[in-house]
């Protein structure tokens, strides 16, 4: 899953996978979104958008949430209106976590059955991939928007994966690699 693209405006980003088998706790993934200002752009996200809650301006919204994978189609979808994002806020970081439901040992990728993962803007697929490529990991980021100094948004589709709970993946997620 690798790619770029530039004058992004409205982003989905969708999140698929199977239930876990029956008698086992369920697995849920979620998406998260830390977004990060002109002053400090691998440091201390501006805000954190994930499960529960949305960016204090709006302009990133989590419209589905799964705790079980259950359902046709993406289980989890996020919405970036990029183009509405203040010219301060320069960079967003796209994860995905594997919440801690139980289970006697952490979940990983390689746990969870038919991942999939789907960036867009409008109609049009900008990345497509599952996590096949980082299976021991129980965290990975997914993308990195960019702003340039024109103020167009840019779309680096990297998988980068985390053996992190997901607080410390909260706060390690945009460090500069």
């Amino acid at each position: 899953m690798t790619g770029v693209r530039k004058g992004l405006a409205k982003v989905e980003i969708g999140l698929r996978w199977d239930p876990s088998p029956a008698g086992t706790p369920a697995h849920d993934l979620d998406i998260v979104a830390a977004v990060f200002g002109a002053a400090d752009l691998h440091g201390v996200p501006v805000h954190l958008v994930h499960f529960g809650s949305r960016s204090p301006d709006g302009t990133i919204t989590l419209n589905r949430d799964s705790h079980t994978g259950q359902g046709f189609g993406f289980d989890e979808v996020m919405t970036l209106e990029l183009n509405r994002m203040a010219p301060d806020l320069q960079r967003v970081v796209v994860g995905v976590i594997i919440q801690d439901t139980g289970a006697e040992r952490a979940i990983t990728f390689a746990d969870v059955a038919g991942t999939g993962l789907r960036i867009r803007e409008g109609y049009t697929d900008l990345a497509q991939g599952d996590f096949g490529s980082v299976p021991s990991a129980t965290a990975a980021t997914v993308a990195e928007f960019t702003r340039d100094a024109s103020g167009a948004w840019s779309l680096d589709a990297r998988l980068h994966g985390f053996d992190s709970d997901p607080e410390e993946f909260t706060r390690t997620m945009g460090v500069l690699r």
